[in-house]
């Protein structure tokens, strides 16, 4: 074993799956199934991919492991920066699917986090994920009522954590002080400032492009769509999601349905808030579409 000093077992445990030898996409999967607690489907909607596609990745990389020789061992200090892109990933997906409702996930995800930058306090980005994490759960407590989800901006502010809000400011400052405005960085620029009164939303519009052009990521385009249509061009939000490849993804219908609510296009929405509802694997947003779509009327 080396002699690296891990502030937590479980970082420990994801250095030591995260192996450089598998793709990228394979060491966050199967570190996610290994120690994240994830099932193979809700590995598969992380990377919005079908279920039995992620079953055949994860025994692709098992059969890789095996047959290369992979050794299952702590890595010396001098490797965890070529790891650390997968062990910010992992970390990030199991907070985000603790973000759905599962608050135990959330609250380990924020751990290793914080266990994250205690070993690396030099590296930009994984100040700028804890700060993303913290100012997110800091809402936690007005997301949902009555069993259904509460949207950011009809939340009740009395029951966000402020202190964790400075907390996550804090830890986005150091994150620019290092340098920092990648990914991660962008997205907790753009998380800090979805909480101030009102949102300055033609920024938030364009960070979103420059995140979208950065990662190449449909979601992001999609949330880009939902920042210009709430900085005032909904025709263009409009044209943008209708030109996104994410079918099988209930929020693109869910805002694509919001949007043609925009534009009284009441028929269309209906459908497009039907499609999400087929989609949708949480009650809480269950609900919240239902309620959207009995708001349109007959």
């Amino acid at each position: 074993m080396d002699d690296t000093t891990f502030p937590d077992e479980r970082l420990e445990l994801l250095f030591t799956c995260c192996h450089p030898a598998l793709a990228l996409d394979a060491q966050v999967a199967l570190t996610l199934r290994a120690l994240g607690g994830l099932t193979a489907e809700e590995i598969a909607r992380a990377f919005l991919v079908a279920d039995e596609t992620m079953a055949k990745r994860l025994v692709r990389a098992k059969r890789k492991i095996k047959a290369s020789g992979i050794p299952f061992r702590v890595p010396p200090v001098h490797v965890l920066p070529e790891r650390l892109d997968a062990v910010l990933a992992v970390i990030y997906l199991i907070f985000n699917e603790g973000y759905g409702g599962r608050g135990d996930l959330s609250a380990e995800a924020i751990r290793l986090g914080s266990a994250l930058a205690e070993l690396m306090p030099d590296e930009p980005e994984v100040h700028a994920l804890n700060a993303l994490m913290l100012v997110n759960d800091a809402r936690r407590d007005a997301r949902f009522a009555d069993g259904s989800v509460v949207l950011l901006r009809d939340q009740n502010r009395a029951l966000w954590d402020v202190r964790q809000i400075e907390r996550s400011r804090s830890a986005l400052e150091r994150a620019l002080a290092l340098g920092g405005l990648g990914s991660y960085g962008l997205q907790a620029t753009i998380a800090v400032l979805h909480v101030d009164d009102p949102p300055d939303w033609p920024r938030l519009a364009v960070l979103y492009g420059e995140l979208a052009q950065a990662t190449g990521s449909r979601v992001v385009e999609l949330n880009h769509a939902a920042a210009l249509a709430e900085a005032g061009d909904v025709e263009r939000a409009l044209a943008l999601v209708d030109g996104l490849e994410l079918d099988d993804y209930h929020y693109l219908h869910a805002t694509r349905a919001e949007l043609l609510r925009r534009l009284d296009r009441s028929d269309e929405a209906r459908s497009a808030y039907e499609r999400a509802l087929a989609l949708v694997h949480s009650d809480a947003e269950r609900r919240f579409l239902e309620r959207r779509l009995e708001e349109l009327g007959d």
